[in-house]
């Protein structure tokens, strides 16, 4: 585990984010003009990799992931995908290019049924939409099953399956996933957190925000603390969740029942 606050972090960060399929490289920007969130987050995602980002409320973590698609202005800093310059492109251009989104809220078409919200995913492409349809209900059988149920009359859990679905319809060599636990029982927090493993093991890389940090650490492949909208920590699950400085300023007694 390292302080990603020092130089030679940063030097770690340059060199081993080679590669990557996505990675952002000293990013500041924000809502509004003047008022930064993020002041100058790293992060990298490698192919194949489950990235989680943990921290306090407030620290910039959904920030980060709404720059990294396109929703939040970057003033400076880079983010790039397989090598290209992604900044200042508009959501739709990043779908196209491989990026997913599912944010926390509002994230599914409450009016259409669970088929009408997966072909919404492929609109760019809708002859993806029968390889797609059979990958996705591959992972999620209760899709298939209710395909033709609206989307209004689903559980939580089962719209956050639906909203995943839909983002893997243009076929994303990198997911974003937005507190993906968010308001679920306990027993569904667990099933998405494997459905999140699933999707990895099938070839997405993942790139996930958690306020379960615990649980978020448990399953990803490395991960990052980013506090006051810098990456103040970052590391493999195992060692974030087990490092006691760490734990003592984010994760308390939730991060000693992971060791």
């Amino acid at each position: 585990m390292t302080d990603a606050s020092t130089s030679p972090e940063r030097e770690k960060h340059l060199r081993d984010a080679e590669g990557a399929v996505l990675r952002a490289d000293d990013v500041t920007g924000g809502y509004l003009p003047g008022i930064d969130i993020l002041n100058g987050a790293d992060l990298y995602c490698q192919p194949g990799e489950l990235v989680g980002i943990i921290g306090p409320n407030g620290a910039g973590k959904s920030t980060l992931l709404k720059a990294l698609f396109g929703l939040v202005q970057v003033r400076s800093g880079a983010i790039t995908l397989k090598g290209d310059d992604i900044i200042g492109q508009r959501a739709d251009q990043l779908v196209s290019k491989g990026i997913g989104f599912v944010p926390q809220t509002n994230n599914v078409f409450p009016s259409l049924t669970i088929e009408e919200n997966l072909a919404m995913g492929c609109y760019q492409e809708p002859k993806l939409f029968g390889d797609r349809f059979d990958f996705v209900t591959g992972i999620f059988p209760t899709l298939g099953e209710r395909r033709k149920q609206r989307a209004g009359g689903l559980s939580g859990g089962e719209r956050q399956m639906v909203a995943m679905g839909r983002a893997l319809m243009m076929n994303p060599s990198v997911l974003l996933l937005d507190e993906p636990s968010a308001g679920l029982s306990p027993v569904m927090q667990d099933e998405v957190f494997v459905q999140t493993r699933d999707i990895n093991a099938a070839g997405v890389s993942i790139v996930m925000v958690e306020q379960n940090a615990r649980r978020c650490l448990q399953i990803c492949d490395r991960g990052y603390v980013l506090d006051h909208g810098t990456t103040a920590y970052s590391g493999t699950g195992r060692e974030l969740a087990n490092d006691p400085k760490v734990i003592e300023l984010y994760l308390g007694t939730l991060g000693q029942k992971s060791a």
